[in-house]
């Protein structure tokens, strides 16, 4: 039960950063945006865990697995959406987003040697079917558009980017790090990354005071990247690869819901088969089952304080 309440809570938070993020654009370059997110995100965990007296010094080799996590899933991911996205519209990156269920499958299967559940991969073909239909229209501008193209490979490229992230943070070290510390440092690890990229490619920074960037900025940052991530991780350890990357596809759902109330989307019958065929994947991928071990100081059972 509680992993389903953290289900829905992720993914309505997570649904609604895509609207947030049209109030990013503008002064701040993507770049620098990303990493400042990334960075007060990793001091707000990492300064948890100082107040809590909770673990944070950590081997060498330790720090490498941080690293790791923060380039593919707090740095790399995010460039390749971003830059996928001046292509695309935000609903067709949606959908290609939400492939990371069958990603971390294979993944799962060919890394960690999970294996893959019928049922859960009935149910995330289920939901992609769903969005197919939903965003229909949009794959038909597809066919002689380069542009289109280029912004397909770049997301897809982002989306396994995400899954590699999901698969190292699914290893059984992976699993037995504790949650604040490994989020904290992935990301601060993340926002340097993507930093020294914008350094490295002569964007310099900026800032924005307006009253729209600083309020998207700090839901996008407490909601969508502390809370979020922390939930998806937990999730992550609890639920396994392929039940979690269910997430992916619930989000444009949210999005979607978003977009009719703001910016005034048009259902169609194809729409709403495809809400119906995501609905019965989400209900067939998170019917309980016999729930997993719980291991201490772990991704599922934050870190006890230092004494």
């Amino acid at each position: 039960m509680l992993n389903a309440v953290l289900f829905i809570i992720c993914v309505l938070i997570w649904g609604s950063t895509w609207y947030a993020i049209k109030f990013q654009f503008g002064i701040v370059p993507i770049e620098w945006s990303v990493a400042y997110r990334f960075f007060l995100a990793a001091i707000l965990l990492l300064g948890w865990c100082i107040i809590t007296r909770r673990r944070l010094r950590f081997s060498w080799s330790d720090h490498a697995v941080f690293a790791g996590l923060g380039a593919l899933l707090f740095c790399l991911n995010y460039v390749l959406l971003y830059w996928g996205t001046s292509y695309l519209t935000s609903g067709l990156v949606a959908v290609i987003f939400s492939m990371m269920s069958l990603a971390n499958q294979v993944n799962g299967a060919l890394l960690l040697r999970i294996r893959i559940e019928p049922k859960v991969l009935v149910g995330a073909l289920c939901g992609l079917s769903g969005l197919g239909l939903i965003f229909a229209p949009e794959f038909a501008k597809i066919s002689g558009n380069d542009g289109l193209v280029a912004g397909i490979v770049l997301c897809l490229l982002g989306t396994l980017s995400a899954s590699f992230g999901n698969t190292l943070a699914a290893t059984e070290r992976g699993k037995n790090f504790p949650l604040f510390a490994f989020n904290g440092y992935a990301m601060l690890y993340g926002s340097a990354l993507m930093a020294l990229y914008a350094v490295l490619t002569g964007t310099p920074p900026a800032l924005d005071l307006g009253v729209g960037y600083v309020v998207s900025f700090l839901y996008l940052t407490v909601f969508g990247t502390v809370a979020g991530f922390t939930i998806y991780l937990t999730l992550l350890k609890t639920w396994g690869l392929g039940r979690t990357a269910y997430v992916a596809i619930a989000i444009p759902l949210v999005a979607l819901a978003i977009s009719t109330i703001f910016e005034n989307y048009q259902w169609t019958p194809l729409a709403v088969a495809g809400v119906g065929l995501v609905l019965a994947g989400n209900l067939m991928l998170i019917r309980k089952r016999r729930p997993a071990p719980m291991a201490t100081d772990s991704l599922c059972n934050p870190e006890k304080p230092v004494a």
